[in-house]
């Protein structure tokens, strides 16, 4: 299982959103998973094709995720992962 971080700011829309243990093998899983948990988390991650946002990053054992149009990077036992939701304005 991988363990999933989360900036605090998803914590706003999501107040049971915590770091935790999630199966996944691939990103894709994992961001299934987490709308299972988190019924509409997924809207704010990726966009209706499934591809990751403009102001999402998925860090896997600090490596930026290359494929944003399918989540294909995979994820391995023990992996960590980061979900930070960058915020913009002046």
């Amino acid at each position: 299982m991988a363990h999933v971080r989360f900036t605090r700011h998803l914590q706003r829309y999501f107040p049971a959103l915590h770091d935790q243990e999630v199966p996944a093998a691939t990103v894709a899983e994992l961001v299934a998973e987490l709308n299972r948990r988190y019924p509409g988390l997924a809207g704010y991650l990726v966009d209706e094709r499934g591809a990751l946002r403009k102001h999402v990053n998925i860090f896997v054992d600090r490596d930026l995720v290359h494929d944003r149009a399918h989540l294909a990077d995979t994820i391995t036992a023990g992996s960590v992962v980061d979900v930070i939701q960058a915020l913009s304005g002046g």
